[in-house]
């Protein structure tokens, strides 16, 4: 009776709505959940129905996908065993343990054979275990590191641009410093910088780029100097070379819908474009896959376009941040009772996810939940099918190459045979050809710590939680880790309470030391319920990446103070 109950309400709001306002009054917003393909299924609801307005960017990956596409017109990475191949692997703000689990036994069997691997990362953590070398780079300054690996390659003449367009505006980046004035600017040591060149110059050698460094103002920058010290030291296209951001998750699936919208939201200014609205004003929002007020930036002010907003549904199996400000919450299965496809995630291999237990009775998959909402609202013979057969839509590229549900279920996972084991083995998909090099156009300088908040904010990810949702309870406060010269400049032992402020708000927290720290870093667990006062985000300012659209997270400096 309650499923009847909500769906009647939801069809009932929804309808007069669109009918007052216009289907633009309504807000679809639509994350990645699960990571499961068929949570893509309400887009196609929300397009038929109207189609409503719709987010744009991507806080996730938006600065370094778009950089890789501006540079080598698309956007994917060699397969991971093409690491088989690699002399030198280059490990460049990434966490395996955390974030890329399965890339730990591949890295270590990279150095039983020979192979040297190099992590860059200003934040210190275990997976400098996996490394024969660490170098700790000042925050935002990775792209004078890459700068200064590039002038070094120059400067020895083990640097070809044959591969390359705007050459000469490349070079006049390289022309702004030297090599030891890049190290300086990033500090690095100089020795350090040289014998990266030294790896890059021997090859093959293989960059796997982190998401977290593409999180701030001049993200896209930071990848493409990447790019670009992959390309001119002649790695991009070897066996074993490459630079490898992002796997296209969903490359090899069809769409379930077009993409159509009246109109966008930019993902990380959800709040300011929600409430800022006008023409008509956005009066509801539904929420699938993703907890925005606890995911996206400045969390107070997306709290307060969900508390303006009249109607509110959230599809999702906890009772998140977001979910406590919805007027009809609809319980959707966890992963443990889901039943879907999972595109690859740091790798090219695709999988089915099939129930392990029975969700309880009123938890509906969002295909049912849909098809009973599209029945009342008279698009129910667009919606019609089991689970298994919108699974079948999805696959129907992937059948001509004779991967089909059913032997994909047999096999368990399948590398799709029409993604090719290196990226650009066929040639670089440019309008020229060639790799796009940045120029100083395009190049955007890092962020500099605000007067008053010398520190920055590192809200990482951590082995303990998915955002706020945590297999551990964190406790009534968040612990954060400094360099023990920071909390005794501070006053703060630890162990002890304190404030961790930014211009933007503040939280109480709890002090860990850890003196392989920077002393210009605090480290906080990335996520966090916002009602608790627990959530990083309610520090940091919305403010997008220089391409991309994605959110410049890291660019939040901070302070400590006694409590």
């Amino acid at each position: 009776m309650a499923v009847e109950k909500a769906l009647d309400l939801i069809a009932e709001r929804l309808l007069r709505i669109r009918e007052e306002s216009g289907p633009a009054s309504i807000f679809h917003y639509r994350s990645g959940g699960s990571l499961g393909l068929l949570k893509s299924f309400p887009d196609r609801f929300f397009e038929a129905f109207g189609p409503c307005t719709v987010k744009s960017g991507d806080i996730c990956s938006g600065a370094g996908e778009q950089a890789q596409i501006a540079d080598f017109g698309r956007c994917d990475s060699n397969d991971l065993f093409d690491l088989e191949a690699s002399r030198h692997i280059v490990v460049w703000g990434k966490n395996p343990f955390v974030s890329n689990l399965h890339l730990v036994p591949i890295l270590r069997e990279a150095r039983e054979r020979g192979a040297t691997v190099t992590l860059i990362d200003p934040v210190h953590h275990r997976g400098a275990s996996l490394a024969d070398e660490y170098v700790q780079p000042r925050p935002g300054r990775d792209t004078d590191l890459a700068l200064g690996v590039c002038r070094e390659l120059v400067d020895r003449g083990r640097a070809s641009f044959d591969a390359c367009e705007n050459a000469d505006g490349f070079r006049e980046l390289l022309g702004r410093h030297t090599v030891a004035g890049f190290a300086a600017r990033a500090e690095v040591d100089l020795g350090a910088l040289r014998r990266l060149a030294d790896r890059f110059a021997d090859g093959p050698t293989a960059i796997l780029v982190g998401w977290g460094m593409q999180r701030r103002r001049n993200g896209g920058a930071i990848v493409r100097t990447l790019d670009a010290l992959s390309t001119i030291s002649g790695n991009l296209t070897r066996p074993g070379g490459g630079c490898s951001f992002y796997f296209r998750r969903r490359g090899p699936f069809a769409s379930l819908s077009t993409g159509a919208a009246a109109r966008y939201v930019r993902e990380p200014m959800f709040g300011q474009d929600v409430l800022a609205a006008k023409d008509p004003p956005i009066r509801a929002i539904w929420v699938t896959a993703g907890n925005p007020v606890a995911m996206l930036p400045d969390s107070a002010q997306v709290a307060a376009a969900f508390e303006q907003a009249e109607f509110v549904v959230v599809a999702d199996p906890l009772m998140t941040d977001t979910a406590s400000y919805a007027d009809v919450v609809l319980p959707v299965p966890t992963m443990f009772e889901d039943d879907d496809l999972l595109g690859a995630f740091g790798h090219h291999w695709i999988t089915e996810s099939r129930r392990v237990v029975d969700p309880p009775p009123d938890v509906l998959h969002e295909v049912e939940w849909f098809q009973r909402l599209a029945e009342r609202v008279g698009l129910g013979d667009r919606f019609a099918g089991s689970v298994d057969d919108w699974k079948r839509e999805l696959l129907a590229p992937l059948a001509a190459h004779g991967v089909t549900l059913e032997s994909l279920r047999e096999r368990g996972q399948v590398r799709p045979p029409n993604v090719p084991l290196r990226t650009f083995a066929d040639g670089i998909p440019t309008r020229s050809g060639k790799v796009e090099l940045l120029d100083a156009d395009a190049f955007v300088e890092p962020a500099e710590p605000d007067e008053g908040f010398p520190l920055w904010l590192f809200s990482n990810s951590t082995r303990d939680a998915q955002a706020s949702v945590w297999s551990v309870d964190p406790g009534e406060y968040m612990t954060v880790t400094v360099h023990p010269e920071v909390a005794a400049a501070a006053g703060l032992a630890a162990g002890e309470r304190a404030r961790l402020e930014s211009a933007k708000g503040s939280m109480t927290v709890v002090i860990a030391l850890d003196a392989e720290q920077r002393r210009d870093v605090v480290i906080v667990p990335k996520g966090g319920h916002f009602r608790r006062g627990q959530s990083a985000n309610a520090l940091i300012e919305a403010r997008p990446t220089d391409i991309g659209l994605g959110a410049a997270f890291l660019d939040c400096h901070v302070r400590l103070v006694g409590p």
